[in-house]
């Protein structure tokens, strides 16, 4: 079985705030451009069975730099749909809502097209996405990477292990890394988080 590889988009300008990014299509920072080039070395020297990214450019334009090619964009690897949270930070709605957690509150509707998503909603988009790459690592003809972002993917975590949604809350995820979900006696298991070369 093949093992699932997880890539954080590199820096954008609003992950480097704090602020909530979903759909604003932010580009790559210098540093960010910087740390996807920099993934190059651990990914390279595998074999892949599917590559996917998330449709915004922050991600295909990481797993360019990064030196995945084939990549095909997946429309539920998108970020959380933080609705009416785009562009705030956590210390921002916490002068009004002190104790407001994206985990378990979820977010307001935003602007139209933007209604926002309760940890749930992602959990069967993780779902899905899982079901689609089972197939490929079951198959044994590689490893499936995934480029996404930080809170969607530690809801994907959550959702191979066998856990809720909400328990992406437990797997912190840096810019510009690749994390490793893998198998142990049968069970998923996470090999290793937040790799730098």
């Amino acid at each position: 079985m093949g093992d699932l590889l997880l890539v954080r988009h590199g820096e954008t300008e609003w992950s480097l705030s704090g602020q909530h990014t979903s759909y604003t299509d932010l580009p790559l920072t210098t540093h960010g451009e910087e740390q996807a080039k920099s993934l190059a070395p651990l990914l390279t020297g595998r074999t892949y069975a599917l590559v996917l990214t998330s449709p915004l450019d922050r991600a295909i334009r990481t797993a360019q730099l990064a030196g995945l090619t084939g990549a095909v964009a997946d429309p539920d690897l998108h970020e959380w749909d933080y609705g009416g949270y785009e562009g705030i930070t956590t210390a921002e709605i916490h002068r009004t809502r002190p104790a407001w957690d994206l985990w378990t509150d979820g977010v307001p509707p935003g602007t139209e097209g933007h209604p926002g998503e309760s940890p749930e909603q992602i959990g069967a988009r993780a779902d899905r996405v899982l079901a689609r790459v089972g197939k490929a690592l079951d198959a044994d003809d590689g490893d499936v990477v995934l480029v996404a972002h930080g809170h969607f993917l530690r809801v994907l975590t959550a959702r191979r292990l066998g856990l809720p949604p909400a328990e992406g809350r437990l797997f912190q995820l840096a810019t510009g890394t690749v994390s490793r979900l893998s198998t142990e006696h049968g069970w998923p298991v996470v090999a290793e988080w937040n790799g730098r070369p």
